[in-house]
């Protein structure tokens, strides 16, 4: 199952995953979502939390997250992942470089700083202006 997090702030989305999660939770939950905020922002900013109840993914499910990842492969500007879940810290961790978005990584008892760091605004660039 997937539900959306709230509380977040404008320009962000979260979605806890819980049970197995299959494509029809993609579709009817976490791709609409996506693509409703997509039509209002260029880049968005996405918490996924996959907590301690959390079983596995169908492979629908994975499909439909690859192809959404792809559809929208620049419009992401922060990425936080939230899981104690082994293989998908590894997994995480090994491909995190060609997620084209800041990316971090934290464990579940870190969410309220994987929160905080999903809404904190980016620092401003240094120009060599001064």
């Amino acid at each position: 199952m997937i539900e959306q997090i709230p509380g977040l702030p404008a320009g962000a989305l979260g979605f806890r995953a819980s049970g197995q999660v299959t494509a029809t939770d993609y579709s009817r939950v976490l791709v609409p979502d996506i693509e409703a905020a997509f039509a209002l922002n260029r880049k968005l900013r996405l918490l996924y939390h996959v907590g301690p109840d959390f079983t596995g993914f169908d492979a629908g499910a994975m499909w439909e997250d690859a192809q959404l990842g792809f559809r929208h492969f620049s419009g992401w500007d922060r990425v936080a992942l939230v899981t104690d879940v082994q293989w998908l810290r590894v997994t995480a961790s090994a491909m995190g470089f060609a997620v084209p978005a800041e990316f971090k990584l934290f464990h579940n008892a870190q969410f309220d700083e994987a929160m905080a760091w999903i809404g904190e605004p980016r620092p401003v660039e240094d120009d060599g202006n001064k």
